[in-house]
């Protein structure tokens, strides 16, 4: 009875690790696909997408379009780099 348990248990562990190991690249994946919408027309792509993969996966979201639209998500709006400027593009 105890080995069921046991065997019960460590499957609902590898099937638990698993679903949130797909929840994480899913966010990978929302992230990259809104952050080079975002940054399409920047200048310094390189930085704008590192910065706003960044910013978006510490928020859960990118605002819309490649410029402004910032009170869609006010986390990516408010966070500051160490001058205390904006850190998100």
């Amino acid at each position: 009875m105890k080995s069921f348990v046991a065997t019960f248990t460590i499957m609902g562990l590898v099937i638990l690790s698993s679903s949130l190991l797909q929840i994480t690249m899913a966010d990978s994946s929302f992230c990259d696909s809104k952050c080079a919408v975002r940054c399409s027309k920047a200048g310094l792509q390189d930085r704008c997408l590192k910065y706003c993969g960044i910013c978006c996966e510490e928020c859960n979201c990118v605002p819309s379009g490649t410029y402004g639209h910032k009170d869609e998500c006010p986390c990516y709006r408010d966070k500051k780099n160490s001058k205390g400027q904006p850190k998100c593009p």
